[in-house]
């Protein structure tokens, strides 16, 4: 028979033994409580982050458009460094140095007549090899015979991308005087700077500098498309030399659209798309990414002043 001295033993070895095995569990539950603490709001915020929508539209616009101040006329902070003398640091947060070209003779280069359809160049060739990238400094197009009231804008472009300044504003200074454009009526107006305040900044940059700068905002243009970025309208130097292969029209036309387009947005225009087929494209309409049945077209207006409008994109 056991003794009471060695029931009373086994009784302390098998209670010290539960009261191990309780310290361990209660050990183990606390590691599982501090483990959950840390992973279920990762597992939250990797949800969040997988739901928010990461794409942009056929001129970089992103669904953060508004909060970028995208979709009018902005009176943003980076203005006043923008408008900014030679040298300056421009740009919201992007950095890139602006220089003005020298005062000298300049033989402009042939004119074209804004919605004709005509202009030098095609959609695929004409143009030298066109660099991906670039040192993301500009220099500032001398200004025309431009000058007036409206509003003021500048005209800069990507050192090294072979597109020279000065011809370039002019056929942007055409696009923006032209009956079928927004200047229509009179109802806007804009005239060229070469320094002083310029509440509209048309870039035309290299596809990775253009990246650069609209994604500062947010906007994933990767590589191919346009973008505004508050007084900033930025071109894919690929788009100004090349076209799109959706629009069926000489460069000159495509390159109104894109100064049409980006501009639109920066006068408070969202997007718009087909009326019907057969019908002219708005000009509002993101015609990199298919007609939907309408016809190719760059201008707001048509020849008789009515607007080309369509159901709005919401």
């Amino acid at each position: 028979m056991v003794s009471a001295e060695v029931r009373r033993q086994q009784r302390q070895r098998h209670g010290g033994g539960s009261r191990r095995r309780s310290r361990r569990e209660r050990r183990r539950r606390s590691r599982i409580r501090l483990l959950l603490a840390v992973l279920v709001p990762a597992a939250v915020a990797c949800v969040a982050v997988a739901a928010a929508p990461l794409w942009t539209d056929g001129d970089g616009l992103s669904t953060a458009a508004a909060a970028s101040g995208s979709d009018g006329p902005a009176k943003d902070p980076a203005a006043s460094a923008s408008a900014s003398g030679p040298g300056s640091k421009t740009g919201a947060g992007t950095g890139p140095k602006v220089s003005h070209r020298p005062k000298a003779s300049h033989k402009p280069g042939p004119k074209t007549k804004p919605g004709s359809g005509s202009g030098s160049g095609s959609k695929t060739g004409g143009h030298p090899a066109i660099p991906p990238s670039g040192p993301g400094t500009f220099t500032v197009a001398r200004a025309g015979a431009t000058s007036g009231g409206g509003n003021a804008y500048r005209v800069e472009v990507e050192d090294g991308s072979g597109v020279d300044p000065d011809a370039a504003a002019e056929q942007i200074a055409g696009f923006l005087a032209a009956p079928r454009g927004w200047a229509h009526g009179g109802e806007h107006t804009f005239h060229q700077v070469t320094d002083g305040p310029a509440g509209l900044v048309v870039r035309i940059a290299t596809a990775a500098t253009t990246d650069r700068i609209c994604g500062s905002s947010g906007l994933d243009t990767h590589g191919e498309v346009n973008c505004r970025v508050g007084v900033n309208v930025m071109v894919n130097l690929k788009r100004w030399q090349t076209g799109s292969p959706e629009f069926d029209g000489p460069l000159a036309d495509y390159r109104a659209l894109i100064i049409n387009h980006e501009v639109g947005h920066w006068l408070g225009h969202g997007h718009e798309t087909c009326p019907g087929k057969g019908r002219p494209a708005p000009a509002m309409m993101q015609q990199i990414y298919g007609l939907k049945g309408c016809v190719a077209n760059a201008w707001p207006y048509d020849t008789n002043g009515r607007y080309l409008s369509g159901p709005s994109v919401p």
